[in-house]
């Protein structure tokens, strides 16, 4: 047999046995510079979210003042066909969004307030209430005096509420960065068409520059029409919530509805957060805990078939999201810029989402299966 280039013959193997040649090498699966590359990435990787995290009093306030103002851009240029000023436009619409906000910010502290000059007498009512589970309760600490192990619920205690103060700082922003959002968000909107054309002219070849306008043009598109959606069927949630806590007997309902609908906004935390309001204020409130029950299992109710049926039929499936991304992406802003972070999850993953569509389009080569 005739040995081909590259190969050589056994030494004891029959004539004409050939043998791959031993110096000959095969490439490695991962070459070093893609090691290199990798590891390149996640440094930046890191050490963009370390900046994000340390420097969140400037970055999230910008951010905010982005993702609301491309939300807003259209309702400026709505007003510019009635020959209203772009940055006149800005200011009303501002002006506007604060109003509402402050509406219902108006609703939700009254009640807050008016509750939290009673804490000592409702802890008391809580506890009462709660005597239903003694014996249970009893019965788990002979269980666990049996088997030898702690006894946790024998210093049970109410939670106390000197928590209360913390976290209200926390959740307000403080003036220089509130102060920052705004003028940021008046500004962006009134320089919006201005941004828009330097950013595409950006780049010096034709096929960037479409490419840009497209994803500038989307996320204008979509990031609006993803806040009026959110915005009516919260409404709509706060409303039905409301009725329900007035047909339940709960107090303050327009306070509790305009709270079921802020808190609507962010997702799996806010229907979450409320759902325990109901709970707690139910039982608080109500003759017996059945009775206090109520309006959190008709509330859970209504926020199911929202966020199964109603906001994903509505808002479309091509920005319909995953569920695991959502989670991922409440649980990574949340930790990184807090409850505004939450907010602003959703917007940024379908910012996200946007641009890996364009920049990397469905019919790019892909993977073969198998």
């Amino acid at each position: 047999m005739r040995a081909f280039p590259g190969e050589r013959m056994l030494g004891n193997a029959p004539e004409g046995t050939p043998l791959p040649d031993s110096n000959a090498e095969l490439p490695p699966v991962i070459s070093r510079a893609e090691v290199v590359a990798f590891a390149l990435v996640a440094l930046l990787v890191i050490v963009v979210v370390g900046v994000l995290y340390l420097a969140r009093a400037f970055f999230l306030p910008i951010t905010m003042a982005f993702i609301v103002g491309t939300m807003l851009s259209p309702a400026a240029s709505l007003l510019e066909r009635y020959r209203i000023p772009r940055a006149l436009g800005a200011v009303l619409i501002v002006i506007a969004v604060g109003a509402a906000v402050t509406f219902m910010v108006g609703l939700i502290a009254s009640p807050v307030m008016e509750w939290s000059s009673r804490l000592p007498e409702l802890s008391a009512i809580l506890k009462q209430k709660l005597h239903i589970f003694d014996r249970p309760l009893a019965l788990w600490q002979e269980l666990q005096s049996m088997v030898g192990g702690s006894d946790p619920l024998a210093t049970f205690q109410l939670p106390k509420f000197e928590w209360v103060q913390p976290t209200l700082e926390f959740l307000s922003p403080t003036f220089a960065e509130f102060l920052l959002f705004i003028a940021t968000l008046i500004l962006f909107i009134a320089s919006w068409k201005d941004l828009r054309r330097a950013l595409v002219m950006t780049f010096s070849e034709r096929e960037a520059r479409l490419r840009t306008l497209r994803i500038l043009n989307e996320l204008e598109i979509h990031l609006g029409n993803y806040l009026l959606t959110v915005t009516m069927i919260n409404i709509g949630v706060g409303i039905i919530a409301g009725v329900i806590c007035a047909a339940t007997g709960m107090p303050n309902p327009a306070g509790l509805g305009a709270l079921a609908a802020a808190l609507n906004f962010v997702p799996i935390i806010g229907p979450v957060a409320m759902f325990v309001t109901l709970v707690v204020v139910g039982i608080i409130s109500a003759p017996t805990i059945g009775a206090g029950l109520i309006a959190p299992a008709c509330f859970t109710v209504v926020t199911f078939l929202e966020g199964h049926f109603v906001t994903p039929t509505i808002v479309g499936r091509r920005l319909s999201l995953n569920a695991l991304a959502v989670f991922l992406a409440l649980a990574f802003w949340t930790w990184l810029w807090g409850p505004m972070g939450a907010f602003l999850s959703s917007p940024l993953l379908i910012v996200g989402l946007i641009v890996k569509e364009h920049l990397m389009p469905v019919n790019s080569p892909q993977l073969p299966e198998g």
